[in-house]
């Protein structure tokens, strides 16, 4: 009989390990459970269940969620035009790029060319969140703008897979519906639970409610075909102004999340990748991954001179932005569910989105990591002293 406590203990034991790892060498966590997650399911026969599977994607909706809310509405109206310019092309040229070097190079025919554009076009917000709050940028401007620019990539990703594939029937206009209702009520109904039972009862009834309103969207979303990820990270965007008035809300669901949940999710990603099934097909990887960067660096590197960013601020920006995760293998299962790519195609898009979760954030963590994490920028990206 299977016992559900060895399985748990396995995973939470490689989520501790890769804490100590992290720590010790100075990489983000998210990168080590990611790295330990391939070497659990190819070296040591782990796999996931329906629980599992629950709590990961649970962490990546509430990862997704907290990402949304620390973009501070003011600042995004002050990075306006840098986040929309930035995260328009950083979704573009992959797109293009990918989606034409598989169509006329690797024979893969038009709607298979499609999803690998699609797939590889993204931007990994529940990556970079991770990132900037292990490094203390996310509250600082530069991550702000960059968490923004990774919303409007991402959601140029979302529109064009629903643009090309979506189901248009009445389920997705209910979802649409009740999206739209549920955030424009959410702020005030998040403001008045605050006020009506305070922020230090042990209950977390506000905690509570915004889980509720997650899965509630995450279970219309699903019966629509859409995934629970995208109301999430509009339910962060519409309480970000309350979630910046109560930062301990905030560092409650944060705990929550990176402690119990998020690992979850990130070493099931490493799971992904079977390296027997890599082997005729790396040259390919390769060049899809290097396609990518290639196209994200074309893209966003010019782009962050044009706004201002400092050269340092700049090549981790460009990093960050070349990152790719959720979006990614949810496009890339969507393609091989629907039989339009086939299995082996799958390998190689979720092989590229998981490389790219590592290898441009490695770069990033490694050599181009702000060394002011508090400084300040202006509007459009220019360095201006910290105050002291």
């Amino acid at each position: 009989m299977h016992n559900v406590w060895i399985t748990a203990s396995s995973w939470l034991g490689v989520a501790f390990l890769a804490s100590l790892i992290s720590i010790r060498i100075g990489v983000s966590v998210a990168l080590v459970e990611i790295i330990l997650g391939v070497l659990a399911g190819n070296a040591f026969g782990f796999h996931t269940n329906d629980w599992i599977n629950f709590l990961a994607s649970f962490g990546a909706v509430l990862l997704t969620f907290l990402a949304g809310a620390e973009i501070d509405p003011a600042s995004l109206r002050q990075h306006l035009k840098a986040s929309l310019s930035i995260g328009t092309v950083a979704f573009l040229l992959p797109f293009l790029g990918v989606f034409t070097f598989v169509l006329y190079l690797a024979g893969w025919n038009y709607h298979q060319s499609l999803i690998g554009g699609i797939a590889l076009s993204t931007t990994s917000v529940a990556v970079v969140y991770a990132v900037l709050v292990e490094n203390g940028l996310n509250a600082n401007e530069l991550g702000k703008l960059i968490l923004a620019a990774c919303f409007v990539n991402d959601l140029g990703t979302v529109l064009a897979l629903g643009g090309f594939f979506a189901n248009f029937d009445i389920w997705m206009l209910v979802f649409a519906a009740v999206t739209i209702v549920a955030l424009c009520l959410l702020p005030t109904s998040t403001r008045h639970l605050i006020s009506r039972f305070g922020a230090e009862r042990v209950s977390e009834p506000e905690v509570k409610f915004l889980f509720l309103v997650l899965c509630a969207l995450g279970a219309l979303a699903t019966r629509a075909k859409s995934e629970a990820v995208l109301p999430a990270y509009l339910a962060g965007l519409v309480v970000a102004g309350v979630f910046h008035r109560d930062r301990i809300l905030v560092n409650r669901m944060r705990s929550i999340a990176f402690a119990m949940l998020t690992p979850f999710y990130f070493i099931k990603a490493g799971l992904f990748v079977s390296l027997p099934a890599l082997l005729p097909s790396a040259g390919l990887v390769v060049l899809l991954l290097a396609m990518k960067m290639a196209t994200k660096f074309v893209g966003v590197w010019p782009l962050g001179a044009v706004f201002g960013l400092p050269l340092r601020e700049r090549n981790y920006t460009t990093m960050l932005m070349s990152t790719g995760l959720t979006f990614g293998t949810i496009s890339a299962l969507f393609g091989l569910e629907n039989k339009i790519i086939s299995k082996a195609q799958y390998t190689v898009l979720v092989t590229v989105v998981i490389l790219s979760a590592v290898v441009p954030t490695l770069i990033a963590e490694r050599f181009f990591v702000p060394k002011r994490a508090g400084a300040k920028m202006t509007p459009y990206g220019e360095r201006a002293a910290a105050a002291d």
